[in-house]
């Protein structure tokens, strides 16, 4: 039954305390601006920036994943199938009882 139960670990999400995250938008918004008029040079990439899915571009396997996108999940196709199962029950007997 472990199958169908495979959970995923919980994602770290650390909230800060003493943060004004709408005066960091303006902020940001004003720097955007200044460098689109060329007040400001343009900005460099922060190490955040550099290393975001850099693992995953490291891996074969991964970035194959990556990019086939999302598939059915196992639990839809059983599902699938059970109902596929009952509508050829019944076209074959003609009843929807089992």
């Amino acid at each position: 039954m472990g199958y169908f139960s495979m959970r995923e670990p919980r994602r770290f999400n650390h909230k800060y305390i003493f943060v004004d995250e709408r005066k960091e938008k303006l902020d940001k918004i004003v720097e955007n601006a200044k460098r689109d008029l060329g007040m400001l040079p343009p900005a460099e990439t922060t190490y955040e920036e550099r290393i975001r899915g850099a693992f995953v571009k490291g891996t074969k396997h991964l970035e194959r994943h990556k990019s086939e996108g999302q598939r059915f999940s196992t639990k839809f196709l059983i599902v699938a199938i059970i109902v596929c199962l009952y509508i050829l029950h019944y076209l074959v007997t003609g009843s929807w009882t089992l």
